[in-house]
């Protein structure tokens, strides 16, 4: 972490802001532990990589055998904020293995007994709402936009503040306690198609459309470095697939807008605006 100066001046801002900060480090053992000690809610939001690399979630199992050893933590909020992975076992590699490191995790975490929320955000607003769900962009087009499929899958986009706000709300909250969080907002359960309307609508012009099937983006995978098929794979996935929006949340999870009416969730044609 202290060598990575954007890192390292965002930490800066929360003391500024008031936030205390503990130094801590993954190498070493009672660093860890003497850290846990001093909070009660641990929210790790550490990267894992880039889909398909090696990336780093299984440190998470060092904080865990912290946490387990210090005794005092209410709840502990692993680094998932993506796709749920209990439900991607049958994922593509090499993409799977982000899943894969996420189901260890919650495994220790539950085999130690250490109180805990997970938290499913489905797609982020800044990798898949801004750029209409297309590769190698993060921006929108303005002439024409690839479509997976017949482009009316539904999916869900989250505005990356309001997946802050959802999960600072169940550290205390005992309806999510040793549950998943699945932050579904009805508003932002959409369509490629209804998302590219939406930007059509506030651009003034309709885009050229060009669809992409699934057999042609599962042959386009084979020419990709590991990079690129793992993220074509989570394309297929989301948009082909369905696997964010096939199922319905059982007795083992809680949807965020209904436990939390009260917060006011950014919709994507609101979204889009910045992007004008």
């Amino acid at each position: 972490m202290g060598s990575d100066i954007d890192k390292v001046q965002l930490l800066f801002s929360f003391k500024k802001q008031g936030a205390r900060l503990i130094e801590a480090s993954f190498s070493d053992h009672n660093s860890l532990v003497d850290a846990v000690k001093q909070v009660d809610v641990v929210i790790c939001t550490m990267s894992g990589g880039h889909p398909g690399h090696p990336g780093s979630l299984l440190l998470q199992l060092k904080l865990v055998e912290a946490i387990k050893e210090a005794g005092n933590i209410k709840r502990f909020i692993p680094s998932e904020f993506g796709t749920d992975p209990s439900r991607m076992g049958h994922a593509l590699e090499p993409g799977r293995v982000i899943f894969d490191d996420k189901m260890v995790v919650r495994r220790a975490i539950e085999d130690a007994k250490i109180p805990f929320t997970y938290v499913t955000a489905n797609c982020f607003a800044g990798y898949f709402a801004a750029n209409l769900s297309q590769m190698e962009t993060f921006l929108p087009p303005k002439e024409k936009v690839t479509i997976h499929g017949d482009g009316n899958v539904k999916v869900v986009y989250v505005d990356e503040d309001d997946i802050a706000l959802y999960t600072i709300k169940t550290i205390d909250d005992p309806r999510t306690l040793n549950k998943t969080l699945h932050i579904r907002p009805p508003e932002n359960i959409l369509s490629q198609r209804e998302l590219v309307e939406k930007w059509e609508k506030l651009l003034g012009k309709e885009l050229e459309k060009i669809s992409i099937s699934q057999e042609d983006l599962l042959t386009s995978m084979k020419g990709l470095d590991r990079f690129g098929q793992a993220v074509a794979g989570h394309l297929y996935h989301f948009f082909y697939e369905g696997c964010l929006t096939n199922f319905q949340i059982g007795e083992e999870g809680e949807e965020a807008s209904e436990l939390y009416p009260d917060v006011i969730y950014i919709r994507m044609d609101e979204y889009l605006k910045l992007y004008l």
